[in-house]
């Protein structure tokens, strides 16, 4: 039996995106402008903001920019350069756009559907270009931006999300940019409300009694020491891990195993895990909007086919976004069947 043939089910997939996977993204097809995405080691660096940090006492700047961020707004909150590196870096990272051809990124967006939702704690706009373009093809996820994103905007009055800096089509709801910068020791995601309801969403994605969802893939965030509130919400919602004994974790990271699973130990029942080093070797790519029927086939299987269902690999040579689109609609069509 092919995935493919599997009756449809309705439980949920939700993916945590770090800075990892965009960079992934990058390195597999650049950026159209051939500019640099950075990590939080060398933006500074890459989006020139040397010259400000020399601003600043030498003592409060660290190799994790964030970090410096941190100690810099605890060192004097209302200084005029942390708003001056807010915008350089807003700048940067608004000029920064995907390649016409596919990336791990419209992958991404087109393995899962409607039912599922992608997370992400990165600035660049990379996720929500992908999902600009590939969302009229078939029912596409739920987008959560947990940090602020240059691509994205709020209205706190509708409380609706828009393009940044931005008017709705009737030019009557202007979509404000969010905030990108916020101190990693002492996050206080409810003075903003964009992002206090971006977080309240994906508690509640990963909320037992609240959401259908088995599996969770974590691509690219390497769950920092020094993120404490980010990390302690989603253990808040996560629970006990020996309530989520039918839960699968799956982490897409190039770092050793070992450390991954270190990392997000609070979070594994038991061996429910899976770690691939490449996004193409994950459930997103090897079962694309079949994820969770799967996962009921890999560990509830009512028959013998079920238990050793076949993959359905997405390729991996798609040179135009219609051709990644060409190979999705079969699956899209069954969808819309149901």
């Amino acid at each position: 039996m092919n995935i493919k043939d599997v009756h449809l089910s309705g439980g949920s997939h939700v993916v945590i995106l770090g800075a990892g996977a965009s960079i992934a993204s990058a390195l597999r097809n650049p950026e159209k402008h051939g500019l640099s995405l950075p990590s939080m080691n060398d933006l500074p660096k890459v989006c020139g903001l040397d010259g400000v940090l020399n601003k600043f006492p030498e003592n409060l700047i660290c190799d994790n920019f964030e970090a410096t961020y941190s100690n810099l707004v605890e060192h004097d909150p209302n200084n005029y350069y942390l708003k001056v590196m807010n915008d350089m870096i807003y700048s940067y990272f608004g000029t920064l756009e995907l390649p016409d051809e596919p990336t791990i990124y419209d992958y991404l967006v087109m393995s899962l559907r409607d039912k599922d939702a992608i997370a992400t704690f990165n600035w660049d706009p990379f996720l929500y270009q992908a999902w600009w373009r590939n969302y009229h093809h078939g029912s596409s996820p739920q987008m959560i931006y947990l940090h602020g994103n240059v691509a994205v905007g709020y209205n706190q009055e509708k409380h609706m999300l828009g393009r940044a800096g931005m008017y709705s089509n009737n030019e009557s709801i202007y979509f404000e940019p969010t905030q990108l910068l916020f101190p990693v020791k002492h996050k206080d995601y409810n003075k903003d409300s964009f992002i206090r309801s971006s977080w309240q969403m994906l508690q509640d994605r990963l909320d037992k009694e609240k959401c259908n969802t088995h599996n969770v893939t974590i691509f690219g965030y390497s769950a920092p020491v020094t993120d404490v509130e980010a990390l302690s919400m989603m253990k808040s919602a996560w629970g006990d891990i020996y309530d989520r004994n039918l839960e699968q974790l799956e982490f897409i990271d190039i770092r050793k195993e070992k450390d991954v699973i270190n990392s997000w130990s609070e979070f594994i029942h038991t061996h429910h895990y899976d770690y691939w080093t490449s996004f193409f070797d994950s459930s997103l790519a090897q079962y694309p909007r079949r994820t969770d029927e799967a996962f009921f086939c890999h560990f509830l299987p009512i028959t013998p086919e079920e238990a050793f269902v076949e993959p359905n690999p997405v390729p991996l040579d798609f040179k135009t976004l219609k051709e990644m689109w060409d190979w999705y609609e079969p699956l899209i069509d069954k969808e819309r069947r149901q």
